[in-house]
């Protein structure tokens, strides 16, 4: 198994760099189930910022993306089904793809509630928030 950084998804999906796009493409077409490419969460927590906050993808992009990664074969994602369920509570909005996956990793790992002053994150299931002042 290989693991897949950020960048070489990124040139992948948006195809803004003609060199790495296809050394991106020829990394990927070489993956198999028996080899395949590991995506870690911290990757895919990246990926959807730097979709969001420099291409300027909706949430609904970002979803498909997200998405379209969780059900190839040949690509393992860490924890695909936080992911998958964090990717389509991101696509309605409300707290943003890391919340979601932080509020996934604290349930998975029965760490119930999870305190935050963040709002919005707070309104997701197991979460509560941090009264200041």
């Amino acid at each position: 198994m290989i693991a897949l950084d950020t960048n070489v998804l990124l040139r992948f999906f948006l195809r803004d760099d003609e060199a790495q796009t296809e050394a991106a493409e020829k990394l990927l077409r070489q993956l198999t189930l028996k080899e395949p490419g590991f995506v870690c969460r911290e990757v895919l927590v990246e990926l959807v910022r730097v979709l969001d906050r420099y291409y300027h993808f909706d949430r609904d992009q970002i979803a498909g993306v997200l998405n379209e990664l969780v059900v190839v074969a040949a690509v393992e994602i860490e924890c695909a089904s936080d992911v998958a369920e964090a990717a389509g509570g991101y696509r309605r909005g409300g707290a943003d793809f890391a919340d979601r996956m932080i509020a996934a990793a604290a349930r998975r790992a029965g760490a119930v509630p999870l305190y935050t002053f963040d709002r919005k994150a707070a309104r997701l299931s197991g979460v509560t928030l941090v009264e200041s002042g």
